[in-house]
């Protein structure tokens, strides 16, 4: 009878964990699904900022929140070219209007949409070319979306500042919900 329940218990936990693992993300899918949050919040931050906020710069020592729109999209292009084989620079850092800045992101995102797609957990590990020499596919675009993820930071700052609610703030929860350009009562 004790055999009996420690097999039923083990062929349970076996299951269990079995159906766990079939329903956990992958790799892959985890890093594409935080690429579009972070395009999602990108973009709207760059949209939501009204024109004359581009050349606000809170301190000499810091960018203008136009620079921070043109620093992404140089690095996004940067990063995702080399790993497509075909090294493109942007000239998003001679831009000064929100229209140019916001198509140089826009390019840049372009340049990043088929390098996070054609990501898969059998490719992830493969060496690519990054800018501290060879590196593990996922390891050089997990770097890019943390450095997003620290452009953002300092963008929302910015919007705070121009009295505009960043969108991973705004009512709704995050990159999809909640009023656009909400301002801040």
């Amino acid at each position: 009878m004790k055999r009996c329940a420690v097999l039923t218990t083990m062929a349970a936990a076996l299951l269990v964990s079995g159906a766990s693992a079939q329903n956990a993300p992958s790799m892959a899918a985890a890093v594409k699904q935080s690429y579009n949050q972070m395009k999602g919040l990108l973009t709207r931050a760059a949209e939501e900022m009204p024109d004359e906020g581009y050349s606000f710069q809170p301190t000499p020592a810091e960018r203008n929140f136009g620079g921070w729109v043109a620093h992404v999209a140089e690095s996004q292009m940067n990063t995702c070219s080399t790993i497509a084989g075909a090294r493109k620079s942007s000239d998003a850092g001679s831009k000064t209007s929100k229209a140019d800045l916001m198509a140089a992101l826009k390019e840049s995102f372009d340049a990043c949409d088929p390098v996070f797609e054609g990501l898969t957990d059998a490719n992830a590990a493969d060496g690519v070319p990054s800018f501290r020499g060879q590196a593990p596919r996922l390891t050089s675009l997990f770097g890019m979306l943390s450095h997003d993820n620290e452009c953002y930071g300092s963008m929302a700052v910015y919007l705070r500042l121009k009295e505009v609610v960043p969108p991973s703030s705004q009512r709704g929860g995050g990159p999809r919900g909640g009023p656009r350009g909400a301002k801040k009562e």
